[in-house]
This record gives structure tokens, C-alpha cells and sequence, in this order.
């Protein structure tokens, strides 16, 4: 028996709501989030849905290299390899993660085809049971290789992330941990679209497809062609389908907010192009739609929805528009901002007006 269950037998209880968190608040922390993230009170988040950095020097960010092997280096992991040291921090901020999920409580997280093994592997080395590997399929993505005589290239086009689906023990049974926490189990029935059980794919239309006619290559097409004849009417896609975000979608919200220089596509500039501006220039902003359909699966109506690491708040966004209560942890105080600005937007017609609320927490060295 888990410790969770042992600890709940007894009179059926509910677990206490995190310190600070009143029911209607949204909360943004400024802060490294292997130091908040122990802050926050124990058994106290309904679920936690993040697109944590992948580990892969993206771009030549500190936060996606140099950080992370500090940080596997300062818990006692030093000479490990980059892949090795992702795991290690992984694992870390898993294990804290799990401290603050109630008994049973789902967490989403996004990752990279290069490094998505390390991923679950951290989450499940945290004590996490992976449940299961969810795939979102998009067409915009662009090759990073570089380029050599006889058309030679180091990579392929990135088409898709998965996204590793892990839960914390449940206390007693599924049943039980339902009763006790409103966790345990997936929100199937509100994810369900025209009657469909909810897939662990999400797919997206190549950005050269147009009204009623799909480009070359286009996985919305290719799952639909998929479709037995004469039953075209249940074409996959009317199920999956989510694309990448748009710019407005981006920016949106963030009007009062300087432009910054949009740098998803750093080799393109090599060619004399001018840089891209956008009010939000986070590089890896994920679609509405498709975090409102995580934070609907995974938490509870009324459950608080964690981001450990926030970054432009699309999952506070999304967790308010679906009426749950938010707490997101982002480093940069630049993203606190555009988050901040984007989360109060979208709660103008978020059920009970949630408040926006920033505690920057400080950061030790």
C-alpha cells in the first residue's frame, strides 16, 4: 500500500487547498522553479500542465543547457553528459512536483523527440506512474540543420512533441481517491467532441493549406484519407485537430506591451531577412485550444491548475477560461509581465473575474 494510501484510512477527507490560493486567485511567482516549487504547500495542486525547457541548447539559451546542468551539478551530478544531466533535472523538479499534487492528480508536460526518453524517465524516476504518451502533429514546423554539397542535412523537420501523461499514486482505490481528492480519474466525458472518446493524438493543418483544400503533405489530410469510404463524415480531424499559435493568438492581450524581436527562426536571418517583432516574443508558445483541452482533461472543475514553469502563461489562460484556479512559476520577469497581461485578458470572461496577482519570491545563488 502507498503512503498515500496508508495515511488515508479513516474518515473519508479532502485535501487541503494550497497556502495562498484562495479559489478564485491567479498567482504568478517570480522564481527558479526547483526553488518555489518548495514553497508551495504539500498535496494542495489538482493537476499540473507544462511545457518545461527540452534540454536541447535551443537556440543557445541558458535555460535550455547551461542551466540545467547546474543545476543536475548542484544536486550532487557533476561530469554527466547534456542528455543525462536533463534527466537528473527532470527527476528533480518531478520529485517536487509530485510533493504538491494531491493523491492521484495528473501532470502533463511537453518535450522534444531528442530528449522526450529522458523526460519520462525523470518523471517517472520522481515516483510518477507514466500513464500514457499523448502526440500533438503539426506541419509548421522548420528544419534547423544546417546544410551541405549533395543536399546532405543533419535533421528532419520537427512535426510533432509528445507530451508524457503521469499521475501520482492514488489514496485507496480510483473510486476512493476520487471521493477524497476529485482526482484520480481523467474529465473524459468533457473532452469528448460529436460523442468521441478523447485521443492521445492532436494534429494541425500545414500553414500552406487553404478553405476546403489541404497541401502536400498536410497530416490533417493524411489522417482523414485514413477515413473508411463513405465515412467521410467521422474524418479524424473534426477530432484532433489543433493548430500552432497564430501571432495575433500570441500577442493578444499584450498591447500595452512593447514590441521585442520574434527570433523562432534564427538561421533565416543569416539570409538578410529582417527579424520578425511581436508584443509576446516567447519562442515556444503553445496553442490555446490545445492547453484548454489539457487543463479540461486533467483538473477538476474549480481545481487548481500548476505551471512550474509558466512562461508567456498560456496555461494560466487557458486554466482561467476553463474556470480553474491557476499558479504559474516563471524565471523571467519579462514573460511575468507578458504572462500577467495575457492571463487578465482572457479572465474578463473567465467564470468569477479571477484576480492576477504577481509575488515575486526573490532568487538564491
Amino acid at each position: 500500500m502507498s503512503r498515500a494510501a496508508k495515511a488515508s484510512r479513516g474518515a473519508p477527507r479532502r485535501s487541503r487547498r494550497g497556502a495562498g490560493a484562495p479559489r478564485s486567485a491567479v498567482r504568478l511567482l517570480e522564481g527558479n522553479c526547483l526553488e518555489v516549487l518548495g514553497t508551495l504547500e504539500p498535496e494542495s495542486v489538482d493537476a499540473i500542465v507544462t511545457d518545461p525547457p527540452y534540454g536541447i541548447g535551443f537556440q543557445h539559451e541558458r535555460w535550455d543547457s547551461v542551466a540545467i546542468r547546474e543545476a543536475a551539478a548542484k544536486a550532487g551530478h557533476d561530469r554527466l553528459s547534456p542528455n543525462e544531466a536533463f534527466e537528473v533535472w527532470c527527476r528533480i523538479w518531478a520529485d517536487e512536483c509530485r510533493r504538491v499534487m494531491k493523491p492521484g492528480a495528473f501532470l502533463a508536460a511537453f518535450g522534444s523527440p531528442r530528449t522526450y526518453h529522458r523526460l519520462a524517465c525523470g518523471v517517472e524516476d520522481a515516483g510518477l506512474e507514466v500513464r500514457d504518451t499523448l502526440m500533438w502533429l503539426y506541419a509548421e514546423g522548420m528544419s534547423k540543420s544546417r546544410h551541405y554539397a549533395g543536399g546532405r542535412a543533419t535533421t528532419l523537420k520537427p512535426a510533432f512533441e509528445p507530451i508524457v501523461l503521469a499521475r501520482r499514486e492514488l489514496d485507496g482505490t480510483t473510486e476512493e481517491t476520487i471521493a477524497r481528492h476529485g482526482t484520480g480519474a481523467l474529465n473524459a466525458e468533457s473532452c469528448r467532441v460529436e460523442g468521441r472518446h478523447p485521443a492521445n493524438v492532436i494534429i494541425g493543418h500545414d500553414p500552406g493549406c487553404e478553405e476546403g483544400s489541404c497541401a502536400p503533405g498536410c497530416p490533417v489530410a493524411a489522417a482523414d484519407s485514413c477515413a473508411a469510404e463513405g465515412r467521410k463524415r467521422l474524418a479524424p480531424s473534426r477530432f484532433l485537430y489543433c493548430p500552432k499559435a497564430s501571432r495575433s493568438e500570441r500577442d493578444v492581450g499584450c498591447e500595452e506591451l512593447p514590441r521585442r524581436v520574434l527570433n523562432l527562426f534564427p538561421n533565416a536571418q543569416k539570409d538578410g531577412k529582417k527579424p520578425a517583432q511581436a508584443r509576446n516574443p516567447h519562442p515556444t508558445v503553445k496553442p490555446f485550444e490545445l492547453m484548454r483541452w489539457l487543463v479540461r482533461l486533467l483538473c477538476p472543475p474549480g481545481g487548481l491548475v500548476l505551471d512550474p514553469t509558466a512562461g508567456s502563461g498560456t496555461t494560466g489562460a487557458a486554466a482561467v477560461l476553463e474556470g480553474r484556479r491557476f499558479c504559474g512559476i516563471e524565471l523571467e520577469p519579462a514573460y511575468i509581465e507578458i504572462a500577467a497581461a495575457r492571463i487578465a485578458h482572457h479572465s474578463k470572461d473567465a467564470p468569477g473575474r479571477p484576480r492576477v496577482s504577481r509575488a515575486p519570491l526573490g532568487r538564491r545563488r
